[in-house]
């Protein structure tokens, strides 16, 4: 596969998008001329936003980012939705050691599939510990996560989760 090298993707499952996502993609659109955002979700589990929300919370928080867009993509392997859109490379932020042993084995088969590169981007350490699950966790039972996710994020996710009723 030859790519366009000035066309990344991003993929994740953006559910929510955190700061720390942010941080990846604002960093890859210095980077690139135009960073797709991949939102893979598993067609068969409900998530907290549905993809056409997801889609819309990213472009919210990515409003200022010019070359920056986002699409969902169901079942679908990341290296066929890089071949669809032209895209030579995959930008993925990495948290520590554990991410990387775990994005290394998949970056090697998609090169050797397809020849699309990976750029293993290190996390900002401010952001490193964040997770969607654990954020969604902690929204959930009540904890402040405002500096979390990125402003537009922020009522949504605690209109949908809001706090949990706590049980004495």
């Amino acid at each position: 596969m030859s790519g366009n090298p000035a066309r990344c993707v991003c993929p994740g499952s953006y559910d929510p998008i955190t700061n720390g996502h942010l941080d990846v993609i604002k960093r890859a659109s210095a980077l690139y001329d135009d960073v797709v955002v991949a939102i893979l979700h598993n067609t068969a589990k409900q998530g907290t936003f549905s993809p056409q929300e997801r889609i819309e919370l990213i472009e919210a928080a990515t409003a200022d980012l010019p070359n920056v867009r986002a699409l969902a993509f169901g079942d679908r392997l990341i290296v066929d939705v890089c071949r669809e859109l032209d895209a030579a490379v995959l930008v993925k932020g990495i948290r520590g050691l554990t991410d990387y042993e775990y994005e290394l084995p998949m970056a090697l088969m998609n090169r050797e599939m397809t020849g699309v590169e990976t750029l293993l981007l290190p996390g900002d350490p401010a952001y490193t510990h964040y997770s969607s699950s654990l954020i969604r966790l902690i929204a959930q039972r009540g904890a402040d996560v405002s500096a979390m996710v990125p402003k537009p994020v922020l009522a949504p996710l605690l209109d949908r989760l809001g706090p949990a009723p706590r049980t004495e």
